[in-house]
């Protein structure tokens, strides 16, 4: 494992400050976080901007470790997040760059890339969460076609997106991790209702989706038809390995905040508070660390995250939990104010444990593929 960077990757950093330097100042205000049409404009406005300075393509073409750079230093700066786009730039992309043909990766990164398309995940269904090999949304295939139906939950951002990345059961009869197959689906196709869903925090950026006989071409099929799963791990590995970079480095700073929140509204002399908050900085810092080698393991495999994903995934998403509960006890009666951005984020980071797969999920993980503990009946 090599945690040390080299001369090359050290100027990329000192390039990418500069650059970010110069435009951060320039961008307009952002959007209300519940205007969604506002928030794409915004979102893909910043992705062309990093498009035609030649940083777009970090998240896939560039090494695991110039990625790490990219999004630690856009965090550190206080660029946007990839935003509405997530799925497509974190997800189906890197999915898409592993395992796509060359006709299905000239049609779709390109437009991911320039900020024209957004991408959002058809993954979970409402009986098919955390055991998501059970899923049932069915596709019969029909000469060139898939006639789609079935219902999906949890679909980030589906009211502003073009594309799903989109999992279906193609051979019913199959054992259940079989039979699946990875489809891309236009979300203009006929046959298609989306239905925001509001979170506990007010927002609507999750949707359920209705799928009623809507046509899909078998070319836009990623992998072989019923080797969906394969192809799924892939994606989830990329979800769960390099996607939490920024974020590790935004609670590192909302880290610090607290600190001087604390020392100016005197919750610093609680011994408690303090113990709690030095506990979380060596925290953060030990996860850093994992993902730097998470990183490093990913750069001399070919780029694809490995199971040290689900590592990180499982213990990071408790400490953001501890995290902004810390900041309940900081802010005091103020932490009870919804518009306050550690309270949402505090509501938020709830769902952490069961996003990108349980808690209970990546403890199998482990168990079974790093541990080497047998399957439980």
């Amino acid at each position: 494992m090599d945690l040390s960077y080299t001369e090359e990757e050290e100027d990329f950093r000192a390039r990418l400050r500069d650059w970010l330097a110069e435009v951060l100042p320039k961008l307009p205000e952002p959007p209300d976080p519940l205007d969604w049409p506002g928030r794409r404009a915004y979102d893909t406005g910043w992705q062309r901007a990093l498009y035609d300075a030649g940083y777009a393509g970090v998240h896939w073409e560039a090494s695991p470790t110039l990625r790490m750079i990219f999004l630690e230093e856009s965090e550190r700066a206080g660029a946007p997040y990839v935003g509405a786009n997530f799925v497509g730039l974190l997800h189906a992309g890197p999915t898409i760059t592993a395992e796509g043909t060359a006709e299905q990766r000239a049609r779709w990164l390109e437009p991911i890339l320039r900020g024209d398309e957004i991408w959002c995940q058809g993954f979970s269904e409402p009986d098919a969460g955390s055991d998501l090999a059970s899923l049932r949304t069915r596709a019969r295939r029909d000469g060139d076609h898939y006639v789609v139906t079935g219902s999906k939950v949890w679909t980030s951002h589906a009211e502003v997106a073009d594309w799903c990345e989109l999992l279906v059961r193609t051979d019913p009869e199959a054992p259940r991790h079989r039979g699946i197959s990875w489809l891309a689906l236009p979300m203009d196709a006929p046959g298609i209702t989306v239905r925001p869903l509001r979170t506990l925090a007010g927002s609507t950026e999750f949707a359920e989706v209705f799928l009623d006989e809507v046509p899909v071409p078998v070319a836009n099929r990623l992998g072989a038809e019923d080797d969906g799963w394969r192809v799924t791990m892939v994606t989830l590995s990329f979800e769960r390995g390099t996607a939490f970079v920024g974020e590790v480095v935004a609670c590192r700073r909302v880290l610090g905040e607290l600190a001087r929140e604390a020392r100016a509204n005197g919750r610093w002399d609680d011994p408690a508070l303090r113990r709690r908050l030095g506990r979380l900085s060596a925290e953060f810092q030990a996860l850093w660390r994992l993902t730097q080698a998470n990183v490093s393991r990913a750069q001399r495999t070919g780029g694809v995250p490995g199971v040290g994903g689900s590592v990180f995934k499982l213990r990071y998403s408790h400490a953001r939990q501890e995290l902004y509960d810390a900041a309940a006890d900081v802010l005091g009666d103020g932490g009870l104010d919804l518009d306050h951005p550690w309270t949402r984020e505090r509501l938020s980071s709830l769902s952490y444990t069961i996003a990108a797969g349980t808690s209970q999920i990546q403890r199998n993980i482990v168990a079974e593929r790093i541990l080497g503990l047998p399957k439980g009946r």
